[in-house]
């Protein structure tokens, strides 16, 4: 066998390592892969039985006969001088596959290992073992890149379009940049790697023990900067271990330090921004390692449901459904941030994502029908003048809301024709902007900035100025305007998310869809 089997043997002991081999960063170019010049044929009538012995495998059937189609029926992993470089850097990184936070074992993995850790040379090439690293690496494919069939995913609420990849046919561009395999930062969404990094360091936490659990002391409903207590030394601790703190004083005392601390926590996880350690907050920090871990996971698994499309056109409007913001993207980068105000749990805000092409100034509401029957049919039955004390009128059989300050579509509404009838709009209720959880709407998206975001998406129309958009706004009279290059909005779902350094922020699960998604992750 070739040189990397000894290689290996040496990097790493064991069957079968979830950790790191400290190889894992050596440069992959150069090293051996596929050459159709040097391959061996093999009979394609043995390929149906290796599914006969390795059921479990079954599921990756058509992908790898259309493999091996695509190939003539030759070996691929091996070629006339042994198994290649390719196949050992792929079964690295598979070994590596828990760090990609992928539960599920890969089957067969004493098998498997047994093939890179052999001590005797063969005389020939082994199709049992070509075939088992062919399913290791559609494993590897469908678990990290693809993950969980689409039919899963809407079921979990997520309607956002997922792209149709053949890994198939990304072998092919493997085995051409072998570094790909060590980092391809495009074939998945940003926020993915950086989940990858924040991972490493939660999984660091818990193997030294994670953190322990803060108790506010009896009687006390909060403290404030100045205020001593062991309930502050305890946060103080918990606030270093996760990276917040760079030291911890021990110190009792809440102090200058543990305040900036406490307020860049609370910005990072959308939490109520004042300056007081409650009981809200302790309960934010008890959350278990164990258990932010599982959030991370669960949430990279939604980042490989998102194509990296998203991204390309450099503008783009997203919504984050548990952290109540939304960000306007011009030229891929952050040009407007807003809170935002999503659908109650009874009408929760749709994940999908849409088109806007126009925007509504002065706008009427036409009231949904399920509206007028739950809620201005029993208000005109108490009160006879609930249409006009609301600016309401009937209109066609249906009622709709005038324009003006108290419409509850507010000044602008930005449009993205859709089935599920959703819009972001501005809203007269800013109040409702400054509460921690901000799910009251009917399913729609207000947006506390949006003359800021209209003024932003209009900036670049040279028919357009801040004063004319404000003119609009407040005319009273309805008014639309199509923009000249629609912009894509994605409405996502997402509890976890991360900055660049692996710093993650974790939202409360509004619509309870956390649960049910790693119950699929973790099933095995």
């Amino acid at each position: 066998m070739r040189k990397i089997i000894p290689i290996l043997i040496i990097c790493c002991t064991g069957l079968f390592l979830t950790a790191s081999c400290k190889k894992k960063d050596k440069d992959l170019s150069g090293i051996d892969v596929h050459e159709e010049e040097n391959t061996i044929s093999f009979d394609s009538t043995q390929v149906a039985g290796f599914f006969t012995k390795y059921p479990d495998f079954k599921e990756y059937e058509p992908e790898i006969k259309e493999l091996y189609r695509k190939h003539d029926y030759h070996y691929i992993w091996y070629d006339r001088g042994g198994l290649i470089e390719f196949a050992a850097a792929l079964f690295d990184k598979v070994n590596q596959i828990k760090s990609e936070g992928v539960q599920n074992q890969l089957p067969y993995k004493q098998q498997i290992s047994d093939i890179f850790y052999e001590s005797k040379e063969k005389s020939g090439p082994d199709l049992s073992s070509e075939l088992l690293i062919s399913s290791m690496y559609f494993f590897y494919a469908k678990n990290v890149l693809q993950g969980l069939d689409p039919k899963e995913s809407k079921e979990s609420g997520w309607y956002l379009p997922r792209e149709k990849v053949s890994y198939v046919t990304y072998l092919d561009t493997l085995m051409k940049d072998p570094n790909l395999l060590k980092k391809d930062d495009s074939e998945l969404l940003p926020l993915y790697y950086d989940l990858k990094k924040g991972l490493q360091k939660y999984t660091d936490i818990e193997e030294k023990g994670g953190w322990g659990t803060i108790e506010m002391e009896a009687g006390v409903k909060s403290l404030k900067p100045g205020d001593s207590s062991k309930t502050i030394a305890q946060v103080r601790k918990r606030l270093f271990i996760s990276g917040d703190l760079k030291k911890d004083s021990g110190s009792n005392q809440y102090d200058d330090e543990l305040l900036q601390a406490v307020t860049a926590y609370k910005k990072r996880n959308s939490r109520e921004m004042d300056n007081l350690i409650t009981p809200d907050l302790v309960k934010h920090l008890n959350v278990p390692v164990q258990d932010r871990i599982k959030s991370i996971v669960v949430n990279m698994e939604r980042c490989r449901w998102i194509s990296t499309d998203l991204t390309k056109g450099g503008e783009y409007i997203a919504v984050n459904i548990p952290s109540y913001r939304m960000r306007y993207y011009k030229d891929n980068k952050v040009r407007l941030e807003s809170n935002v105000v999503v659908g109650k749990e009874m009408n929760k805000t749709v994940v999908f994502s849409g088109q806007m092409s126009y925007l509504v100034f002065s706008p009427y509401w036409n009231i949904p029908k399920s509206i007028i029957e739950k809620e201005i049919k029993p208000g005109m039955a108490k009160d006879k003048n609930y249409l006009e004390k609301h600016n309401m009128e009937w209109n066609n059989g249906l009622v709709r809301q005038k324009p003006g300050d108290k419409n509850s579509l507010g000044l602008v509404k930005f449009m993205f024709p859709n089935s599920n009838n959703i819009y972001l709009h501005d809203s007269p209720a800013k109040s409702l902007f400054n509460k921690e959880s901000r799910a009251f709407s009917h399913g729609c998206v207000r947006v506390q900035k949006a003359r800021d975001l209209a003024v932003a998406i209009l900036e670049d129309d040279k028919s357009w100025t801040s004063q004319k958009i404000d003119k609009a706004m407040h005319a009273g009279k309805e008014s639309s305007y199509t923009l000249k290059k629609k912009i894509p909005v994605y409405i996502a779902y997402f509890t976890a998310f991360a900055d660049e350094n692996g710093m993650i922020s974790f939202f409360d699960d509004v619509y309870n869809r956390d649960a049910r998604l790693a119950s699929l992750l973790y099933k095995s």
